[in-house]
């Protein structure tokens, strides 16, 4: 009997040894995508050790869920339909986290034509830009995994270009601080700040803070210091940083340009993000097919520019880092393809590991 208890708790230990090296050896991760193609809707990966890339598969069909986040408890995924229906509304799904599937749960209202971005803070409210509609919707995540329609903050206003004849809320965020909400106008030229107070928009003392005419922001990044904050300008290709005091005013400081010196063909950039030792930046740039890096001044948060690389792919749109940052992946919506870029820490360089096919993938989500 004792051998028997001995040997199950054996078997056990290697269970769960190998169940820690399976954790350790690759990663899951998801893919959003466009379905006026090939795609039908949210897709897996795997990232494994050595940088390589498996297609697990479709794991829910949605229509065009071009952007995705998960809930802080990592139990819940949540999705926007980038689309207008009869109401000019598009929508935000609610899906529970499984290991080989998505269970949809909950479907609302975005509260405006064709929303391109949504995240999920640590209490569970849900921010979400409706690009088309101009306005950002504040939704709930419940304990459940079902959604509660709560407030809209409706922009006003326009820019200088062809493409900011309206607002358009290209994306929305909560400050590090978990208080302050920026939202990223495009079409406006602004960032938008507020703040929640009964479930409602609140405007700040500052309401707006507005760009370099025609820069049209887009993403943004926060340095682990909460005091920078890099917005990427997607009409002009530069990099704004923007600084706030003790006081909670923000201000720009300064711009760089994204794009190689001489360069003068169409750019638009998409995505940006900062290493979380605050001392690397990357900016996507679609045209040119290549990530900006830079390096980050310690004192100043000035950026100064490293290097370009190539992405080996078209357009694009969205990348992310691997939950270690070893590597960074990049979805191109026009080339079908993912491909995985080892990030060297120390210098903040890229080098080319690997690509896999993806249907007009525009979201990677670990």
């Amino acid at each position: 009997m004792r051998n028997l208890i001995l040997l199950s708790l054996v078997l056990l230990m290697g269970c769960e040894n190998t169940q820690q090296l399976n954790q350790t050896t690759s990663t899951k991760f998801y893919v959003g995508t466009y379905t006026d193609k090939d795609s039908q809707g949210i897709y897996q990966y795997e990232l494994l050790e050595d940088g390589s890339m498996k297609n697990l598969g479709l794991m829910a069909e949605s229509e065009n869920p071009s952007f995705l986040a998960k809930s802080n408890n990592g139990k819940y995924l949540v999705a926007v339909n980038e689309i207008a229906n009869e109401q000019n509304h598009g929508s935000i799904e609610s899906y529970s986290l499984l290991e080989d599937t998505l269970i949809l749960l909950d479907k609302k209202s975005s509260g405006g034509a064709h929303p391109c971005f949504v995240t999920v803070n640590e209490e569970g409210f849900v921010l979400a830009a409706n690009y088309t509609g101009g306005n950002v919707a504040l939704l709930k995540l419940h304990e459940l995994g079902e959604l509660e329609e709560l407030d809209m903050q409706i922009h006003q206003g326009k820019g200088s270009t062809a493409r900011q004849e309206a607002p358009h809320a290209h994306s929305a965020w909560f400050a590090p601080n978990q208080e302050h909400i920026i939202a990223v106008d495009l079409g406006t030229n602004e960032l938008w700040f507020s703040k929640i107070e009964d479930n409602k928009f609140t405007p700040l003392p500052q309401q707006k803070l507005a760009m370099e005419e025609g820069a049209g922001p887009r993403h943004l990044c926060f340095h682990p210091n909460r005091k920078w904050i890099y917005v990427l300008n997607e009409l002009h290709g530069t990099i704004t940083l923007v600084e706030t005091d003790k006081n909670g005013t923000y201000q720009t400081r300064s711009s760089i340009s994204t794009l190689e010196k001489g360069f003068t063909g169409d750019n638009s950039s998409a995505d940006i993000h900062i290493s979380a030792d605050g001392k690397y930046v990357y900016a996507s740039n679609r045209g040119p097919n290549n990530i900006a890096i830079f390096k980050v001044e310690e004192k100043t948060g000035k950026l100064d520019l490293l290097s370009h690389q190539s992405t080996n792919g078209n357009w694009p749109r969205n990348f992310s880092f691997s939950p270690d940052e070893k590597y960074i992946l990049i979805a191109h919506q026009y080339s079908n393809n993912i491909t995985c870029f080892k990030r060297d820490a120390q210098t903040g360089l890229l080098e080319f590991v690997s690509e896999i096919t993806a249907p007009s993938p525009v979201c990677v989500l670990f």
